[in-house]
């Protein structure tokens, strides 16, 4: 599954990246590594954006990039 698609307060893994260059280093450097846990936080009124909490930080992401992110659900 894509990060875009990971319900509102949910934690998932990021197991990789499908965007190139500058995009994909903008992403590495806010935490989104292979292996690094994230959980979709909050939600816009319209639902793009989305914020999403990454190694403490909240990092906010449209739809689009989110959907280069591919995650792994993480269950309890």
């Amino acid at each position: 599954m894509t990060l875009d698609q990971l319900p509102r307060g949910s934690g998932a893994v990021v197991t990789a990246l499908d965007s190139r260059g500058a995009e994909r280093h903008r992403l590495m450097d806010l935490g989104l590594l292979p292996g690094a846990e994230v959980r979709a936080d909050l939600t816009s009124p319209l639902g793009d954006p989305t914020a999403y909490l990454i190694c403490d930080s909240l990092i906010v992401l449209r739809r689009t990039q989110a959907r280069e992110i591919h995650v792994e659900l993480v269950t309890a």
